[in-house]
């Protein structure tokens, strides 16, 4: 009579295992550092259509507004939301006279990075 049981057994069981923690272990700090990467550079992205509203609106108004709220028509209905804080309002309007700069504000959910800013004249 033939014993012919199927199945793993529980050393390669455990190889398979090893191999998968392995792999995560490997694949994990690259997907989450483009995730982050991915983040900043969509928080960036959403600064410069900010800016390109802003100087919009000044070169009408011939004046900065510094009020994020005011531009939510310029930018398709409602202000993008910052990845990097998970808010609307994670933008910053700096007005000094005839200047003006807009930037992403860093947040906590992309770590340590430094938004750029975007400067405008009128």
């Amino acid at each position: 009579m033939k014993n012919s049981k199927k199945g793993f057994t529980l050393i390669e069981l455990l190889v398979v295992v090893l191999i998968l923690g392995i792999l995560t272990a490997i694949a994990l700090p690259s997907y989450l550092s483009s995730v982050n990467a991915s983040r900043e550079g969509a928080a960036n992205t959403n600064a410069r259509a900010l800016a390109s509203a802003v100087q919009s609106h000044a070169i009408t108004a011939n004046s900065y507004d510094s009020t994020l709220s005011d531009f939510a028509t310029d930018m398709g209905g409602q202000i993008p939301q910052n990845p990097c804080t998970g808010t609307t309002t994670g933008y910053a309007i700096t007005v000094s006279g005839t200047t003006a700069t807009v930037a992403a504000t860093a947040g906590t959910v992309c770590g340590t990075w430094t938004p750029s800013t975007f400067s405008l004249t009128l």
